[in-house]
């Protein structure tokens, strides 16, 4: 393999490498007033891994994930899906290319109010214009605990029963990588850790990928591995995180960062 080049499919084959970025930098505003929401990120996360991103306000949390599923573009560097890099698609291309291989779930759960359960669940199949099978469907949907609700309205739901919809959403295309953003944040305990447990079975019994960004060091627990971001780069990874280590290691974190500011200001 070149240098600089991503890992690239066996031939028949998917990906050994789920997610790489390279180098990845992104700047907003205007070159006196510029703010750099990523600073050359480079990382690797393995097909079948569950990644929490942690960090603190204005790490670059958000901007990382939006770079990384093609939300948005990076002023620098390379981004790889599966293999395949994103640059160099029109618009249209990138947008098939996310319903092929990409499922978001969010803290907001972006669900239709005039559609049902099982309606919300097929939307992306049929936005993409790919066959929709109503009992793979339904089957997904009661692996969430949701076969008794498909013809139930969001409004209908609680919040814990709303956000299993939305990753019944994310799982029905099957797409082998799962971005999922503050997806416990407006959930009580008991379905937080009903959704964190979805997520994990979408890693150990799919094979997905799951890339998790959360403040909450409990959710960063059911990952295999963390990531953690200050001022827009990684300086730091965690392997079978604990609510206690992930805590202390954030807590660390955050007073250096405050301390490197203010040494700056």
């Amino acid at each position: 393999m070149r240098r600089g080049e991503a890992a690239r499919p066996a031939e028949g084959g998917p990906s050994p490498e789920a997610l790489r970025l390279e180098g990845v930098r992104k700047v907003y505003g205007p070159e006196e007033n510029r703010v750099v929401a990523l600073d050359g990120v480079t990382l690797a996360l393995p097909a079948g891994s569950f990644t929490a991103v942690m960090g603190p306000s204005g790490s670059g949390k958000s901007t990382l994930l939006q770079c990384a599923a093609g939300l948005d573009l990076p002023s620098a560097g390379r981004v790889f899906v599966d293999g395949a890099e994103l640059a160099g698609r029109g618009e249209a291309a990138l947008t098939r290319f996310r319903r092929r291989r990409i499922g978001f779930v969010f803290q907001q759960f972006n669900l239709l109010p005039t559609l049902t359960v099982l309606e919300n669940t097929t939307l992306p199949l049929r936005l993409a214009g790919r066959r929709v099978d109503r009992d793979a469907a339904r089957g997904v949907l009661a692996r969430v605990g949701l076969g008794d609700r498909l013809g139930h309205l969001p409004a209908e739901l609680s919040g814990g029963q709303q956000q299993r919809v939305a990753i019944a959403r994310a799982l029905v295309a099957r797409p082998p990588l799962l971005f999922a953003d503050e997806p416990t944040g407006a959930l009580d305990t008991r379905s937080a850790r009903d959704v964190l447990a979805l997520l994990q079975e979408a890693v150990r019994a799919d094979g997905r990928t799951v890339v998790m960004v959360t403040h909450d060091p409990v959710a960063a627990a059911h990952a295999d591995a963390v990531l953690y971001l200050a001022d827009g780069r990684i300086v730091g990874r965690q392997s079978a995180p604990t609510a206690e280590t992930v805590a202390a290691r954030l807590t660390h974190l955050a007073d250096e960062v405050a301390r490197q500011r203010t040494e700056v200001a």
